[in-house]
């Protein structure tokens, strides 16, 4: 049995050179029924969503209602399905049981809470599939500044990131080309968007993420894991 490193390797050999729509629609040839796009409906979405829309409005795409998500951020879920005709969005999230669980985590325990929000849930919505499509982008910084296009993930999946080479120049550039409407909290200086109580504005000369999980050690939640990061649940 090829294993998925294996898988990688041949992946990149073939499709490395490629990102975008043309990279998401060999991803959607390769893996014909088992890929699957996750998305947060957050401040960059739009661009990964309108290109799922180019390329083929049936494939699923994964959304995590935690619970603590802004109004703002459902709201805007609504408006680009609608907009960009997406026909399988997969709503998950954390089970009431779970949600009790993770009542007040955030203020003493942020990685438990996002396991038990994003991390747990996110693992049930993506059984049965081998590939997942991500937005994730080496500009973001931190841990994604050395992201591939295709790596290997947790749980044996393959992750495709069709846009982590892609600037913010070309972020923005493909905003107003595709004639994309933001995120409402865009306009407030959210740059990057999770759950309320972890999400804060940032300044222009802040890095795009350095509002999410303010004063803590913390620059993920944990749903773009390598194998070599698993963490059991508590």
């Amino acid at each position: 049995m090829t294993s998925v490193d294996d898988q990688v390797d041949s992946l990149r050999q073939r499709f490395g050179h490629l990102d975008g729509a043309p990279l998401l629609s060999a991803m959607r040839g390769q893996f014909p029924g088992r890929l699957v796009v996750i998305s947060s409906f957050g401040a960059e979405a739009a661009v990964l969503l309108d290109l799922v829309a180019e390329v083929d409005r049936a494939l699923p795409v994964i959304f995590i209602d935690t619970g603590e998500l802004f109004d703002e951020t459902l709201a805007y879920r609504d408006e680009l399905v609608r907009r960009l005709r997406l026909d399988n969005v997969l709503l998950t999230g954390p089970t009431l049981d779970e949600r009790q669980q993770a009542e007040s985590l955030w203020q003493s325990d942020p990685d438990r809470c996002c396991r038990i929000r994003k991390v747990v849930p996110l693992e049930r919505a993506a059984r049965g599939y081998d590939a997942m499509v991500d937005g994730r982008k080496r500009y973001h910084g931190g841990e994604r500044q050395a992201i591939e296009t295709i790596e290997a993930g947790a749980d044996g999946l393959i992750k495709i990131s069709p846009l982590a080479r892609w600037d913010l120049a070309q972020i923005e550039a493909e905003f107003v080309a595709r004639d994309l409407p933001r995120h409402p909290l865009v306009a407030q200086g959210y740059r990057s968007l999770g759950c309320w109580p972890c999400s804060r504005p940032v300044a222009s000369d802040e890095p795009v993420r350095a509002g999410r999980w303010p004063g803590a050690a913390k620059s993920e939640c944990g749903i773009h894991r390598a194998p070599s990061d698993l963490v059991e649940a508590d």
